[in-house]
Order: structure tokens, then sequence, then C-alpha cells
């Protein structure tokens, strides 16, 4: 059997193929010049009739048109939502001019495209991003005020798209950014869901999961795409069946059929002409509707077939504690991403010249962690079964198109599916996958002659507990490049993860740290910082954070000093508002805003946060006139819904937090306030008021993080552990200028092996068994007893996985530090003005660039 192809040293048995796909003929109106229609299309947009050169009056103009035109409301009884929508279709007019003119350019000149596959987008609200990327920020606002309306209010009538998650899918939005705004060809592909996670909500502590019908009353941003419709094959048997010729051609039959329509979201560069799409797939049903059921009675039966096949694009991650959660999940995975390959074909075809002798030339995908790698599978179904290509021809092609980002270190968390359930939705696929595994097993045999470990352990095939597929094996094995995303990450990966991978296919693997897009994440979420900084550097910055660093020479200033922290007070001061109205607690812009927001997962250690604040709380119990810093604790994050400890962490969090804003005895000093749904606008509200960045998960644990660099960016400083970027933003904003405690990697390794027993710890410590004592109660739940039974059973009896009781200590001693360097307000502010002038690293423009040089080997286009 012939080894694995590698890309780096491809084997061809045979010529590449031209397409046999039954592809659409080129259409003449995408690939004709831009130059007979830009021009007529700006006319009509930016000067309608009567109007002035004046942008506010071209706004105002087009605003009512809109609002009269589209939506059919007289404006003294047009709601906010209509005045925001109006505004959105103003905007988007001269949005979709520079789309199509993007297109045009691409298409004329048959370029390379990075296509971003990606399950989840977290893009939050476009409207603020929109305006600026375009220049009609000021004239929009001061449009809508001549109409006698309140921007502020009429820019929250947006709600936050139901996209993503975490930050794997606020990375794909970061990405999606820079990509426009440094010209790079790109679309982003995924799914668009109708009811996206879910709303958050707090009853009695616990978290409640609401729908969240983002798409209830429609998005002004979307344009939908029939024409462009897949069809999607799922379930089914394969056939073995012999060509004219005697070869085995292997036929996929009696497969149910879905309908995959797209989606364009238009994503526009900052100071750019660029705009590139984000297609996201709705599922619809082949059959909508059983006409001969519905008269027969069956009201129910007759709309089966509509929503099941919808049932794909419902929710963003389903819960896989159950089979059929399971299997949902997986049927997304290759729903999106065969709708997506369909689309990337139909594209490349329709160009006149182009085959699959080129196809890897003009096609790049990206692979966000582990979600979208059936992609690989069924790229190779495609040039196996549709093509005829030979295999290791089409091995090659697949292996040269694909390229995959790790986004974890836990093992656990890398995806398995039951070969069962593979089996029973993608039956050719998993044929594949045997015939890929085959191949590794014979490179993995002639690295490593008759090494048994190495081959179990390189397998696509888990053998252990019941026969899995393993995709980040396939992903590591189907792609030409594998990226970590912090470079303590990409070490560990090679070191741990993939040690035999990384022997087996030298020089695939290496380092992209992640970064963030200053534009949301400074311009448009901090507006009085973006201009103060404008106002000393110019605003160069916007477009290159490097340039940050011209506000070192203002660190000692207390001119600037002390214009940045009223800045940051009055963040703080709107917070307060939010706290106020969301939780319903009362806190002091004056108190040091102690901030962790992200998932709530074990590893990132909010159960260690929690475990201080009960600390200060008994201090201060015991001692009322104990001198420490006004605290408030801001917490914002979501559990998985079948993620029971991360919940009774929600749960634990809210009850202490509640206890210790209503007791008198500690005289205010200490807050806590966990708001509800966290999503990207909450994020922008609560980021620039930060003080300190809660960044402490397990070392080893966090891939890289990028909530740590949105808080140092503006202002705040972290308090972390040597973990993920967090290495890296030290390196950035110097030792004396970031609070590191806990240890490391490699002190995390060694005392695993050593085998860590909590209950030393535990026994050891007077106040920390207090405290674990205390939480073990039903001192904050009376009547209630064990109500944190699964928190405080985790860190005792279930070993403490993630380390909470060995690095407690050490985060105490760390935040008495923190005490300290906050009474000294020129010291810190000084700390705070030298973090966000030295992150511009963290930029994603950085990441970018270096995924278009190192992986992709793509080019700009700017569009003029």
């Amino acid at each position: 059997m012939p080894p694995v192809v590698k890309p780096s040293t491809p084997r061809v048995s045979e010529p590449a193929q031209p397409s046999r796909l039954p592809l659409p003929a080129a259409n003449p109106a995408e690939l004709a010049s831009t130059a007979p229609f830009a021009p007529l299309i700006y006319t009509a947009i930016h000067h309608p009739k009567g109007s002035t050169d004046n942008p506010t009056e071209v706004m105002r103009s087009l605003i009512q048109r809109h609002l009269v035109s589209t939506l059919a409301r007289h404006t003294g009884s047009a709601t906010p939502r209509d005045w925001w929508v109006a505004t959105s279709l103003a905007v988007r007019d001269g949005i979709h001019e520079r789309m199509i003119a993007t297109q045009a350019v691409h298409n004329i000149h048959n370029v390379r495209r990075v296509y971003y596959f990606s399950l989840e987008y977290l893009i939050g609200r476009l409207f603020g991003n929109n305006l600026l990327a375009t220049g009609q920020y000021e004239a929009a606002k001061e449009a809508l005020e001549s109409l006698g309306q309140d921007f502020e209010h009429i820019r929250d009538a947006e709600v936050d798209m139901g996209l993503g998650n975490g930050g794997l899918g606020r990375l794909a939005a970061c990405f999606l950014d820079s990509l426009a705004t440094l010209d790079y060809p790109a679309l982003g592909y995924g799914i668009y869901y109708e009811f996206g996670l879910f709303k958050q909500a707090f009853i009695n502590g616990h978290q409640m999961e609401h729908p969240d019908n983002w798409i209830l009353f429609g998005d002004p941003w979307e344009v939908v795409r029939p024409e462009y419709t897949q069809q999607v094959q799922l379930y089914g048997r394969v056939e073995n069946v012999f060509d004219d010729r005697g070869n085995y051609r292997p036929r996929w039959v009696d497969t149910k059929t879905l309908l995959g329509v797209p989606h364009d979201i238009p994503i526009a560069g900052y100071g750019t002409e660029t705009v590139n799409l984000l297609r996201l797939w709705s599922s619809k049903a082949t059959e909508d509707f059983d006409l001969a059921a519905f008269n027969s009675g069956g009201y129910v039966e007759a709309v089966r077939e509509k929503a099941v096949g919808e049932t794909v694009s419902k929710v963003l991650y389903p819960n896989d504690k159950t089979e059929n959660g399971k299997e949902l999940r997986l049927v997304q995975q290759y729903f999106f991403v065969a709708c997506s390959l369909r689309d990337i074909l139909r594209r490349h075809f329709r160009t006149p010249g182009n085959s699959w002798d080129n196809f890897a030339e003009k096609v790049s995908v990206q692979l966000n962690d582990t979600h979208p790698a059936v992609a690989i599978l069924e790229l190779m179904r495609i040039l196996l079964d549709e093509q005829n290509i030979a295999w290791e021809t089409a091995w090659d092609v697949t292996t040269r198109t694909f390229a995959y980002t790790n986004h974890t270190l836990l093992p656990e968390a890398l995806e398995k599916w039951s070969v069962a359930l593979f089996q029973r939705v993608l039956p050719r696929h998993l044929q594949i996958i045997y015939d890929i595994n085959a191949r590794v097993m014979h490179a993995v045999e002639i690295q490593w002659p008759g090494d048994n470990e190495k081959k179990r352990v390189c397998s696509l095939i888990d053998e252990s507990g019941g026969k899995g597929v393993r995709m980040a094996n396939l992903a590591v094995v189907g792609c030409h490049a594998v990226n970590g995303v912090a470079e303590l990450h990409t070490a560990l990966l090679k070191k741990h993860l993939f040690p035999e991978f990384d022997l087996l296919y030298p020089g695939k693997f290496q380092n992209k740290t992640n970064g963030i897009t200053p534009r949301r994440w400074l311009l448009k979420s901090n507006p009085r910082l973006s201009a103060m900084i404008t106002g000393r550097i110019g605003d160069g910055w916007i477009r290159d954070l490097d340039l940050l660093r011209g506000l070192e020479k203002f660190a000692g200033d207390a001119e600037f000093q002390s214009e940045f922290m009223a800045i940051k007070r009055a963040n703080k001061a709107d917070l307060a508002a939010v706290i106020k109205s969301e939780c319903g607690v009362d806190v002091s812009p004056d108190a040091l805003f102690d901030v962790q927001i992200k998932r709530l997962h074990e590893y990132k250690r909010q159960h260690l946060n929690l475990l201080h604040i009960m600390a200060l709380y008994r201090r201060l119990l015991q001692n009322p006139g104990l001198d420490v810093v006004p605290r408030v604790f801001i917490f914002a994050a979501k559990a998985a819904p079948g993620y029971d400890l991360a919940k009774n962490i929600i749960r634990a969090i809210n009850v202490i937090g509640a206890r210790i804003n209503t007791d008198a005895r500690i005289g205010g000093k200490l807050k806590v306030a966990f708001l509800p749904n966290y999503r990207v606008s909450l994020a922008e509200k609560i980021i620039p008021a930060a003080d300190l960045s809660e960044q402490i998960s397990t070392a080893g644990k966090e891939a890289s993080g990028t909530g740590n660099m949105k808080l140092a960016l503006n202002g705040a400083l972290t308090i972390g552990t040597l973990d993920g970027a967090n290495v890296e933003i030290r390196e950035e904003v110097g030792d004396e200028n970031i609070f590191i405690f806990g240890m490391t990697v490699d002190e995390v390794e060694a005392l695993r092996a050593k085998g860590y027993k909590p209950w030393d710890l535990y026994h050891h410590d007077e106040e920390l068994r207090a405290i674990v004592d205390w939480l073990g109660s039903d001192y904050f739940t009376p009547g209630e007893h064990g109500a944190f039974g699964a928190l405080h059973g985790s860190l005792l009896h279930g070993g403490d996985p993630f380390m909470v009781l060995a690095d407690f200590r050490a985060y105490c001693d760390c935040q008495a530090k923190v005490d300290r360097a906050y009474r000294d307000t020129a010291g810190w502010a000084r700390m705070a003005i030298l973090n966000t002038a030295r992150v511009g690293k963290f930029s994603s423009d950085r990441t970018i660039r270096e995924y278009a040089n190192d992986i992709w080997k793509l080019s700009p286009v700017p569009i003029r």
C-alpha cells in the first residue's frame, strides 16, 4: 500500500481531470468590468434627486427615502427600530456598491481566495462597525439628530447576531474584518442559525436558557441568494458497483436530501473599498408540505419534513449529551461544509480556463478548529466518486487545499464521533476515512517499524471504549499546514498533543498568535479613549496598531494620566448604570473594577476567583475595619446547557454574590455583579471600564485567549498565569506592568506526575479549608443542603482537575499586590497607559498577514 502523500512531496499517479461536475456557465454579469455600472450606482445612491454634496444632507435624504419607500413608515409614527433599519439600508446601499465592485475585480483577475470555514461567527452588531468602516458615522449621527432622533437610542434597537458563542467565533469575526481591511480576497462560510446559542437569564441564581430569536423581524444587512441553493445528501447506504472497465466505483444511494439556502452578509473593510462576504447556509426540506396528509386531517404530519429539514440550522451547538444531539451536531457540520464546497466549486469552474489542475492554486480553505474537518472527506468524495480522479491525485489536491487551526489543548475537547454514528449519517465518508487511515498506518510503519503504540496514537480511529473517529487526527493528516494560536500553545501541541505527527510531517506545524481588530475593540467600543489617542498620535493606529507605541512618551505625564483615568472613570460610570439596570446592584465607579468575562469552563477557573472573593468577605466579617481597596467583581459568561458543573459555578457566584452585596457589615467594600446574557454588545460596555483583567486559567490549558488582548488594549492590567497569550502579553508590556502568579506549565506537569493531592493543601491552609467548608455548607442557601455540592466535590473528592487549590495562595498573594498597586494612582495610570501602548502585536491585522504569507500564499487585491 502506498504511503500517505505529504504536501511537501506530492505524488501524482494520474493527470488531474477537468471538471465533470454539472456546473453553471460563467455569468457574464459577474465577470464584467465595474467601469460601466459603478458611476451609475454611485450617482443613484450618493446623489439622490434634490440632494447636495453635504454628507449629512445626503444621509438624511437616504434615511427618509428608505423610511418611506422601503418601510412604508411616516416619520411621525416610525419606531426606533424603523429608524435603525432605514439608516442601515442607507449605509448598505454604498456597501453593496463596493461589494459588487470587489467581486467583479476578483472575478476578472481570477484571484486566489481564502475561504474561512467556521461553525460560528460572533459578529455582534454591525451598525456602528459599518458606519465607521464607510466613514459615515458622524453623517449618520447628525442626520438622525436633525430628524429629531436620539442616535444612541436608535443604535440600541439592533440586536446581536446569534451566530457564535465564545472566543473561536469572535476570532473568526475579527479575521473577517482584517481580511477586508487589508484587501485580501476572502469569503467566510458558516451556518445561518435561526436561534443562535441561547439567551441567558438567572432565576434564583440558576442559569436559565431561552431561545435567542435574533432574526424574528429580519435583518437589514443580509441578502438571500436562492439562485445559489445547494443540495446535500445524508444517510443512505453505499452500493458496491463496478464500471465497464472493471473498476470499483462505490455509489452512495437511498439518501435523504436537504437544501442549503445562502444568506450573504457583506463585510466592509475599514479605509478601503474592499467588501468581502460572509455566506451562511440555512437548511430547508426538499418537500415542505404534504397536501394529501393535510387534506386527511394530519396537519402536523403535513409539515413534518419541513420541520425536520429546518432543524439543522435552528440552534448553535445543540446539547450533545443525548444521541440525537450528537447526530444533529454531525449533520450540522457536514451540511455547512458540503454546501460551502459546492459553492466554491461553482465559483472556481465558472471562470474559463479553470480546472482541477489549478484548483489548489486558486482555492485555500482554512478550517477553524475541527468542526469543519469533515470537509476533507467531502472533497475527497467529490474527487473520487463524481470526478473519477485517481486516489493519489485526489489526495494531493485535497491536502494542498486545506489548512487547520487548532484551538484546544484539552484532549477531551478534541472532537470524536462514534463509528456507528458516522456509518449511519455519512456511510461513504466512513469508507474514505478507513482508506486514509490505511495509508497513515503505512506511513507510521515506515517511520517507526513495528511500533504499535505509535500506530494507536496516530490512527484516525480510536479503538478505546468503542470505536470513534478522531477529527483532530483527520485534520492534521489532511491539511498542508496546522497552526496553534499562541507560541506556548503551539509548542505544547507539538510536545504533548501531536508529537508523533510533528515527527511524521516535519514543518507542518507553525504558530499564528491570535489577534483582535482594533476597529471593533477600541475605535468603536471605547470612543472616548480612541479620540484621546488620535488627538495625541493621529488616526494611523486604526490600521496599524503598532503606532500605539507613540503613547509611551505620555505614560509618565501627569496631565495625560489624569485625562486617561478620567476616561476610565467615565466608562466605569456607564457600566455602573448597566449593572444597576441588569443586576439591581449599586456600585461605585471609584472602586476597582475586577473583570472576568469569558465562556464558563472549569479550566478558565471562575471558581478560583470566587474562592478569593469569599476569602476577602470572610476577612472583612472578622475584621470590619480591614483596609482593602473597594472592589466590584464583574462576571459575564454562559455555560453550555449540558455542562452541569459549570452551571453550578454560575449559581454559586450569583448566590454568594447576592449575600455579599446585601451584607451591611462590610460597608459596601465588596460587590459582585454577574451580568446575564454575555454577548459582543455587552462586552463592548464592560471592557472599556475594566481596571483588572482576570486571565487565570490553569497553565497549559488555555490555547491563547483574546479577551486578555481586548482588555489590555483598553488599559486594564492583567492578573494571570503564564498560559496562552499571557506569556506574549507579558513580553510586550513588561514584567512590571502585569500581575503574574501561579504554577508554570512545567510545574503543573511535575505536580501531576508526582501525584496531585488537593486534600493536603486543604489540610495545611487554614483559610482555604474554612472557605471550602463554607462553600460546602448551606450557609448561603439555608434549607437547601448541598446546593454547591458539585463544585465542592470537584475541588476535593473529584481531585481538583484544574488545580484551583494549588494556585489559591499564590493568587491571593498576587491580588494583595494588586490592592497595593491600585492605591498608587499615578503608578497605576502609568501601567495602564503602557498596556494600551504596547499591545500592538495583538492586532488581528498582524495575524492575518502571517496567515496570508505563510499558509495561504495570498496577495492583497486593492479595489480602485
